[in-house]
């Protein structure tokens, strides 16, 4: 069955785009929820302005993402954590980094943006990656330095 997504869905397509998916995924999922439409030979007009859209939004997000990436890239984000050695007490979580980036630099960064397996729980310098939208990736450095 063919449909015009009306939203971008993971692993299907994106807005505006024509696909052919199977009769039970349209009309049990994607057509209740008003995330699509049936494809009639009248909606390609409709979906040449959706693309328009999303291209111009995609295009938008991805210069302000290269924005927050000039700014950020080569510089390293200092925070202070208690420790013994070289262990933290603690750990640093991403939304810590967040925190200390804002205040640092003023860049507003999502925490769900920074790729960080598990917290930081050592002094010393982490190279943390950071995926903006727009495929805009880089490495942030954050140095932990022991308190008092």
């Amino acid at each position: 069955m063919k449909v015009l997504l009306r939203s971008d869905i993971d692993g299907v397509g994106k807005r505006g785009d024509i696909i052919d998916v199977s009769g039970g995924f349209a009309r049990n999922h994607l057509l209740p929820a008003g995330k699509a439409i049936v494809a009639s030979p009248g909606v390609e007009g409709q979906a040449a302005s959706m693309r328009r859209s999303r291209d111009l939004r995609d295009a938008r997000d991805r210069e302000s993402s290269e924005t927050v990436a000039r700014t950020l890239v080569g510089n390293v984000i200092t925070m202070q954590a208690r420790a013994t050695g070289e262990r933290l007490f603690g750990s640093i979580s991403a939304a810590d980094i967040v925190r200390q980036v804002e205040a640092q630099t003023g860049a507003v960064v999502d925490r769900k943006d920074l790729v960080l397996e598990d917290p930081l729980k050592t002094v010393g310098e982490h190279n943390v990656r950071v995926e903006l939208v727009g495929g805009v990736v880089f490495e942030l450095t954050v140095d932990i330095v022991a308190e008092g």
